[in-house]
């Protein structure tokens, strides 16, 4: 009876793994027939990404590496591999958030992870750690749109988890993406955030157009907008030590 379960277990993993293979092709084709699409999604990133470096990160990097500098020890820019179209890993990079520790390339920052410094905390709360992927997506490595990279060992992990994930890396991964304007942010935690995501990921991929990459950055802009309004205006409000408590700017970590 044992014998036999085993083989009804290898069995229906086999026609999963087939059905998963199939499936895979399928979108591969899928994808190369919009080839068009995605070669001038190319030149629009490009384009877009030229401008908001000269005209916003010129002037906006400096002003958040004095404040990063000021606030620990350590690099303004912090470059981790992530897996990028067709599982080829790349340099991603963004503002440093955490102090300098071992485990940052291989463990997910959490909710009040220790690890996070004070500007780091406000940079993540408003999605400004993220600006200087423009360079990735002036280099071709990313795209303004597009389900959000992994680092290689999440990417494994949540492929163990959910069957076709690795699909998601047929198109480039993006700044934004159809799961981020959806509400999920930050690390996916447990089995039905990182589903969730996938879905979300899995719908742009097979939907991907000029239409929902504008409604998809539209969106992200409001609600990029939105946050940052919403951490300034609520420091106004803020007693003084209130804000130096939450982020405490120009103290270096572990003073007050």
């Amino acid at each position: 009876m044992a014998r036999i379960n085993m083989e009804s277990d290898r069995s229906t993993r086999n026609s999963e793994q087939a059905i998963v293979a199939q499936n895979e092709n399928e979108l591969r084709a899928f994808v190369d027939e919009k080839s068009g699409y995605f070669l001038v999604k190319r030149a629009m990133d490009a384009l877009i990404a030229i401008v908001f470096i000269v005209f916003v990160l010129s002037w906006l990097i400096p002003l958040l590496a004095i404040a990063i500098k000021l606030s620990s020890r350590g690099p303004v820019f912090f470059i981790q591999k992530r897996v990028g179209r067709g599982g080829r890993s790349f340099n991603c990079y963004k503002l440093r958030t955490m102090i300098l520790n071992a485990e940052s390339d291989s463990v997910q920052a959490e909710e009040n992870d220790s690890r996070i410094t004070r500007i780091g905390r406000f940079l993540r709360d408003t999605n400004l750690d993220e600006l200087p992927q423009f360079i990735n997506v002036l280099a071709g490595s990313m795209s303004l749109i597009g389900p959000r990279p992994h680092m290689p060992t999440d990417c494994s992990y949540f492929a163990s988890m959910v069957p076709g994930y690795k699909f998601r890396n047929l198109v480039k991964p993006g700044i934004t993406g159809m799961a981020q304007i959806k509400g999920f942010h930050g690390p996916a935690m447990d089995y039905e955030n990182i589903f969730r995501r996938y879905q979300w990921d899995a719908f742009y991929v097979r939907n991907a157009n000029f239409l929902t990459d504008m409604r998809i950055l539209r969106l992200t802009i409001l609600q990029s907008a939105g946050k940052l309004a919403k951490k300034i205006f609520s420091g106004f409000y803020a007693t003084p030590s209130k804000f130096n408590r939450e982020y405490g700017f120009f103290l270096p970590d572990g003073e007050e």
